[in-house]
């Protein structure tokens, strides 16, 4: 089992309110496995992911990775195993505008103390395992949506992670690209990645392996999809 959540719970205080995002969550994903996860706005669906990419941490509860437990590590040793563990695809590409494509994708890297040569290596087989080498030395604005998100999925990978974490990657895209993106999922995860992604896209859910359902902060269904 690669990830495991045991009764995790967030909840969100304030003066006079307490919110509860997630309630008793157990969730178990193997190495390996495209997780989608589904449900109406405001059912917890990216608190989930989230705590998933330790970007928040859980009220109470155990999130274990690899068999390590990550509720107790500090924000430092967080930050280590984000660099080494975990690749994220947002809904709106979060490119840097001054940037290149190439060096939004090196930008991955340069903090892992990588010799320039492998990161340039890891940036060129990114870009061509999702189709945008030839767009190396454009900026953002100058690609289409779907090739911005194409990008992000390269700077994603370039890691080499062993979790890619999409929130809503198909979200701002048209029919045609929103396609192209979910056939490069499915090809990662034939490859050996292990996705989990949140869509409200039945259709796009129904390419991954498993489909997860929440509501009011709680899985309510958890179904292996036949693909």
């Amino acid at each position: 089992m690669l990830i495991a959540l045991s009764h995790i719970q967030r909840l969100y205080r304030s003066d006079e309110v307490e919110t509860t995002a997630l309630l008793d969550i157990e969730l178990g994903i193997e190495a390996g496995e495209f997780v989608a996860i589904m449900g109406p706005s405001g059912c917890g669906k990216s608190t989930l992911l989230n705590i998933l990419g330790t970007i928040d941490r859980p009220t109470s509860g155990s999130y274990s990775f690899g068999g390590q437990e990550l509720t107790e590590l500090g924000e430092a040793a967080l930050a280590a195993f984000r660099r080494e563990n975990l690749g994220y695809v947002f809904q709106s590409f979060n490119l840097i505008d001054e940037l290149t494509i190439e060096e939004n994708i090196e930008l991955a890297l340069i903090y892992r103390r990588m010799p320039k040569a492998e990161r340039r290596r890891r940036v060129a087989h990114a870009m061509d395992h999702v189709g945008i080498a030839h767009r190396a030395r454009h900026y953002p604005s100058q690609l289409s949506g779907g090739q911005q998100q194409r990008a992000a999925i390269a700077r994603a990978i370039v890691g080499e992670p062993r979790l890619i974490l999409a929130d809503e990657p198909t979200g701002n895209l048209d029919t045609e690209n929103g396609a192209q993106v979910m056939d490069i999922l499915q090809r990662l995860n034939d490859e050996g990645a292990t996705i989990v992604m949140v869509t409200h896209s039945p259709s796009h859910a129904d390419l991954a392996k498993r489909r997860v359902d929440m509501l009011d902060g709680q899985v309510v269904i958890s179904v292996r999809n036949a693909i």
